[in-house]
């Protein structure tokens, strides 16, 4: 039987000048060690067996020849096989990297399988820095260096830097005594701290260029065989595929993302500029229809949320959207400033402010406390409602002055004597809302030094909105106002200026041609006020005792007699008592309560009780030299006027005490 050898010829005497066969049985023996894949010393055995047998020269040379030929044979056969393993482990690793979608899962996967396909120590690889024009450590397998995961290769240094600029495959047994590259100390401190050794590295290549390196490398000094130069180069040609797409993958996912982001702010801007759009819409409609500023909160609530105030320039609310806590007032003021500055809404903590102004004038502020956050047209939305209030307030201001002056033109007349056209005064006085024929009490009122023109706008906003009248006349602030309590009216104007004036108050009156002299009146009891020291005050002319009797160009000596006595006579006619007798003689007997109990016939303890009785009913102060003098001249004139009396007289006794003492 004979074996094939390696051109296919017999393994049977093919030498020259022989043409023996071999012992039978011998051929099929390396036969049977090819099938089974016997190991290479097992080649050995019949060669011995022979010799052991005493076979010829001629026998042992045939068996030489016939083991070198099968041993031959199992080298093809196992790198054939080796060949298949590769190439089924190439064809593996394209299908697993076709499945994989990540661009670090696919990088993983190639070093990964570079280190098992070439049995290394380590596998790596590097990507090109297109901006700085090097390589990068991407992705390492088997490494323990920090320093060398970290390292750089610059185009045409150390081994991977040549490969990546050659765009060919270069391996060294021994890196670090290999002159062939170009060597840097950065690079050889990072090989060394690896310990590497023998390092192969291929270009990763889409087309022309060169993406990368991916290499395999040993802590031991090894050859590379052209064979696993090729398995690397193989893998490295279906790695730079599968990288190429899962960037394109990374980057269509990034795009889609980018695209999706995109749309969800179109979709956001659309919706934020429609907001905008109806809220201009609205607010037009407000402004010509002539709404109020509360209505115009409420349309910005409604477009933004949350809660609204409107303030004016002095911070004072104007009118309210919603439930609103204000911000803190140093973190409004911050707020103000900054919306003043940039002429845009400012933050405030959770709140935003806009200012509304009207050119360089600060007219208000708009403090919004929305539901959420505001972006740039939300934040346009309010800066326009700022402007439509701006508008509003403007638009008020005109109205309120045009009323002003109309007001003011009516006091004026009245105040130059409305005997000349009563009814037309009335009729101009009914159509503002005054009606003349109730009480009304005029003020006359002088501003402290500097204050006039604030004084002016000030009581002309205050009598507008208690439907009085306001206007300067001879060199005062004159008011007519509803009421018929001139001094309450009179401190009531000083309060309301914050004490930087003096009032004086006449009235009440109830015709058109009273006022001229209710005017009188009020005039002569500021000037009276003022020349006693009365500054930043505010009276009636009756509360100014007999000097406001002396002065009133009507004089009201009933009010004068109530103002003074009034509790006193109450007192008598409730009680049927005669405390006012008792005060008279008090006064009469030179303050003397022995005197007095001897003019009036009672115990000097009578008189005594009824004196305390007077103090209580009129208070503290009644016997003060300025107070007494208009009690005894309330005195006079009550008795003057014809004194009356209510209840039971006093009963008194020319020879004893009286029969009733208080």
């Amino acid at each position: 039987m004979c074996s094939a050898g390696a051109g296919g010829a017999p393994l049977t005497a093919r030498t020259a000048g022989h043409n023996r066969r071999m012992p039978d049985g011998e051929d099929d023996a390396y036969l049977e060690m090819l099938l089974r894949d016997a190991p290479a010393a097992d080649y050995e055995r019949p060669v011995a067996e022979a010799r052991a047998r005493g076979a010829g020269p001629e026998a042992i040379a045939a068996l030489e020849r016939t083991k070198g030929l099968a041993l031959a044979v199992r080298s093809v056969l196992a790198r054939r096989r080796r060949r298949e393993e590769e190439l089924a482990a190439l064809f593996q690793t394209a299908s697993d990297l076709a499945g994989l979608r990540e661009l670090d899962s696919v990088l993983l996967a190639i070093v990964r399988r570079a280190r098992r396909l070439l049995g290394t120590d380590v596998a790596y690889l590097t990507l090109e820095d297109a901006e700085r024009g090097d390589t990068y450590m991407r992705v390492t397998e088997g490494s323990v260096s920090a320093a060398f995961q970290r390292v750089r290769l610059p185009m045409g240094a150390g081994l991977g830097g040549l490969v990546a600029q050659t765009a060919s495959p270069y391996a060294t047994a021994d890196y670090p005594s290999d002159a062939r590259f170009r060597h840097t100390a950065e690079i050889d401190h990072a090989v060394a701290d690896e310990g590497l050794v023998a390092i192969l590295g291929v270009p990763l290549r889409l087309g022309a260029q060169v993406i990368g390196v991916l290499f395999a490398a040993d802590r031991r000094v090894r050859p590379f065989a052209a064979e696993e130069v090729a398995l690397l180069g193989s893998l490295a040609d279906h790695a730079a595929v599968a990288i190429d797409g899962a960037r394109m993958l990374q980057e269509t996912r990034t795009a889609l993302a980018e695209l999706d982001d995109a749309s969800r702010l179109l979709r956001s801007r659309t919706a934020a500029m429609e907001r905008a759009v109806a809220a201009h819409d609205r607010l037009t409609d407000l402004v010509l229809r002539g709404a109020g500023l509360a209505q115009v909160a409420e349309a910005v609530t409604e477009v933004l949320g949350g809660a609204l105030q409107v303030r004016d320039a002095d911070d004072r609310v104007l009118a309210t959207a919603g439930r609103l806590e204000p911000p803190e007032d140093d973190v409004l003021a911050d707020a103000q400033a900054t919306a003043r500055r940039t002429g845009r809404a400012a933050r405030a903590g959770a709140h935003w402010v806009t200012v509304v102004a009207a050119g360089s004038e600060q007219l208000g502020t708009l403090v919004l406390r929305p539901d959420g956050d505001l972006d740039d047209a939300d934040q346009r939305v309010l800066e326009r409602a700022a402007v439509v209030t701006a508008l509003l307030l403007l638009f008020r201001r005109t109205l309120a002055d045009a009323e002003t002056r109309v007001r003011g033109d009516l006091l004026a007349d009245l105040l130059a004597g409305g005997e000349r056209d009563p009814a037309g005064l009335h009729e101009r006085a009914r159509r503002l809302g005054v009606d003349l024929r109730r009480p009304h009490v005029v003020v006359a009122v002088r501003p402290a030094s500097g204050e006039r023109q604030p004084a002016a706008v000030t009581l002309a906003r205050f009598a507008v909105a208690r439907s009085g009248l306001a206007s300067r006349h001879e060199g005062n602030e004159v008011l007519l106002l509803p009421g018929d309590d001139p001094g309450a009216a009179a401190r009531t104007v000083v309060r309301e200026l914050g004490g930087v004036a003096t009032a004086g108050a006449g009235g009440p009156v109830t015709s058109a041609e009273a006022v001229a002299g209710g005017y009188r009146d009020a005039a002569r009891c500021l000037d009276a006020m003022l020349a006693l020291g009365r500054h930043s005050d505010g009276a009636g002319l009756a509360e100014l005792g007999f000097l406001g009797l002396v002065l009133g160009e009507r004089a009201d000596v009933d009010a004068f007699v109530r103002h003074t006595i009034g509790p006193l006579v109450d007192y008598d006619e409730r009680r049927g008592t005669d405390l006012v007798g008792t005060l008279e003689a008090y006064f009469a007997a030179g303050r003397s309560r022995v005197r007095a109990h001897e003019m009036l016939h009672v115990h000097v303890n009578t008189v005594g009780q009824r004196l305390d009785r007077v103090g209580h009913l009129l208070g503290a102060g009644w016997q003060d030299l300025d107070r007494s003098l208009e009690i005894q001249l309330a005195l006079r004139l009550h008795r003057v006027r014809g004194r009356r009396t209510a209840g039971n007289p006093v009963t008194r006794s020319d020879t004893g005490p009286a029969t009733r003492t208080d």
